[in-house]
């Protein structure tokens, strides 16, 4: 006898284990077989099944999926109907078939929410996708615990996923409750794996961190790593405002954008309020530049700066007394830091760099704690010295910091791919933006103060 494989009732027992997507299922004959709507009782009647299946789903939309318990893969399926009508038409066409019938909730994937697979210590997830979207490009991969604190506050609830580490889970987590028990959570499938060896390396740019802002996410990662972060305020295209960060004392803010990627130098930083919405209006009419703009409370300045992973895994730190936002343009010179500052800050270096791997990452040092303002994986550590970016190149433009950034992104289109490098002259930062676009575009590149 053949092994009969009924999905309508796996997804039944899935739902003793946690929040499904609700739905309803038919026999052939356009029987009723299950009934998992929230808060609903069932009808003696298809039509009206269908009614309330379609009242009950957030969008009023439901898919109808079909299968034979011999055959359960590969059968149609048809996605967001809205009318009763339209739904009764397929499933008499699949009745016709020989077909057992599904009709669920449409969940829409461009609700702000993020998909995922949670498996030992790992959680991967992405937005604007199904589960299945971890086997794509650009998964945010992270350690379990670090993952679900920030999901947590990024929507402002942990995910509902109460499963040992042997079992891997699908899921799908969103900002407004749905499923058979109206929650955020919803479970897509289960599976036992023995002794799962999982390892993650955090890394960004992800689909995640483009969907909240590169900025925001390394300062996220930063502080659920214990590291100390202003308080932010967050206002993004894609979810509702959420806050993080620790107290500084202040009560000054500072309002930076974050781009969906790391673009340094080229969107505003005003010290002191400025409205995000004419912000964002402005410098990104169109919505596909900046994903969110960051209120940041402001630091007790003493000394600021940056500093970049070299070659040899030790810091080349860099910065100004006072506020660095006139250093990391080139408006103002480098310069020397004590060195009781220098070893708080290579203090914080070193651990970070035990935990992330190379990096950058801006600081502020407030006298008595050194804070992060920025933090970015490094892709290539560099040699250090004045190369800003290693490589040989036929002849080299000079280049004036006095031009400004957007001059030299200006002098990089030109020259790039033309076995041409750039001379930077000016007292200015290898930390600092310029030198941070320079490496971007992986163009050889050295400074002469």
């Amino acid at each position: 006898m053949k092994n009969l494989h009924f999905k309508d009732d796996i997804l039944t027992d899935l739902s003793l284990k946690g929040n499904i997507a609700q739905f309803i299922s038919f026999s052939p004959q356009l029987e009723l077989r299950h009934f998992n709507l929230f808060n609903a009782n069932a009808f003696k009647e298809l039509a009206d099944n269908i009614a309330v299946a379609i009242d009950r789903s957030s969008e009023k939309r439901v898919n109808v999926r079909s299968f034979h318990p011999e055959q359960p893969k590969g059968h149609p399926f048809v996605y967001g109907l809205q009318k009763v009508d339209d739904v009764l038409d397929v499933l008499n066409k699949r009745s016709s078939e020989g077909l057992y019938t599904i009709i669920n909730e449409t969940i829409d994937t461009n609700d702000g929410g993020v998909s995922g697979v949670v498996l030992g210590d790992i959680i991967e997830f992405t937005p604007k996708d199904t589960p299945k979207g971890v086997d794509k490009d650009g998964v945010c991969s992270l350690p379990r615990q670090l993952g679900s604190h920030i999901i947590k506050t990024v929507y402002g609830f942990e995910p509902s996923l109460p499963f040992p580490s042997s079992t891997r889970v699908e899921f799908s987590i969103h900002p407004v409750r749905r499923g058979i028990r109206n929650e955020h959570t919803i479970l897509w499938e289960l599976e036992e794996f023995e002794n799962p060896h999982t390892n993650s390396q955090i890394s960004w740019p992800n689909n995640f961190s483009k969907h909240i802002g590169d900025k925001v996410f390394g300062l996220l990662i930063a502080h659920h790593s214990g590291f100390n972060v202003p308080r932010t305020n967050v206002f993004a295209r894609t979810v509702a405002p959420f806050i993080f960060g620790s107290d500084t004392g202040l009560h000054e803010s500072w309002i930076r954008t974050a781009p969906f990627d790391r673009t340094p130098g080229k969107f505003s930083t005003f010290f002191g309020w400025h409205d995000p919405f004419v912000l964002l209006s402005k410098e990104d009419p169109d919505h596909d530049k900046i994903a969110s703009v960051l209120s940041q409370q402001s630091v007790n300045a003493v000394y600021s700066g940056s500093l970049i992973t070299d070659e040899n895994n030790n810091p080349i730190i860099e910065g100004v007394a006072g506020k660095g936002d006139e250093f990391m343009v080139g408006h103002q010179d480098i310069a020397n830091i004590p060195a009781t500052v220098l070893s708080k800050i290579t203090e914080v270096f070193r651990t970070a760099l035990q935990k992330f791997g190379p990096l950058e990452m801006e600081w502020v040092y407030d006298g008595e704690k050194v804070w992060i303002v920025q933090l970015h994986i490094l892709k290539e550590k560099i040699k250090g010295g004045n190369i800003i970016y290693p490589g040989e190149a036929s002849h080299y433009h000079d280049f004036f910091v006095s031009e400004g950034l957007e001059a030299l992104r200006n002098k990089i289109a030109e020259v790039k791919g033309k076995d041409i490098g750039i001379t930077l002259h000016g007292n200015v930062g290898i930390t600092s933006h310029f030198g941070d676009v320079l490496r971007k575009a992986k163009i050889p590149s050295l400074i002469i103060r």
